[in-house]
């Protein structure tokens, strides 16, 4: 692809100074949880972790990315609030939380301007 884009196609490609960062979680939940508490503490995560910070989570129980819930990038203070959170839960045994990433594009580096 052109690498000599206009500032409009690159808003709308989110690359260069619009590029959006993410990070990545994989969970690991305590042996024999049922669903209900499963479920609980999801909504505990979605509520809590996710809407208290303005951040959007899309994926499984156990893995998923989290990203901004409007237009821009993670900072890096809301994915160690995020990890805080979830390291103090009795309900997951481990916890992986990735450092910043492309959300759009995970295989490209991080942007030296960010």
């Amino acid at each position: 692809m052109a690498t000599n884009r206009s500032r409009r196609l690159r808003k709308k490609l989110c690359v260069d100074e619009f590029q959006e960062l993410g990070f990545e979680l994989n969970l690991e939940f305590k042996e024999g949880l049922d669903d209900a508490a499963v479920d609980a503490f999801l909504d505990a995560f979605l509520t809590e972790a996710m809407d208290a910070n303005g951040l959007d989570y899309v994926g499984g129980d156990d893995y998923g990315l989290v990203c901004l819930a409007e237009r821009g990038s993670v900072t890096e203070e809301q994915r160690a609030t995020v990890e805080a959170w979830l390291k103090g839960r009795s309900e997951v045994t481990k916890v992986e939380v990735s450092p910043l990433l492309d959300a759009w594009y995970p295989e490209k580096p991080i942007n030296a301007a960010k």
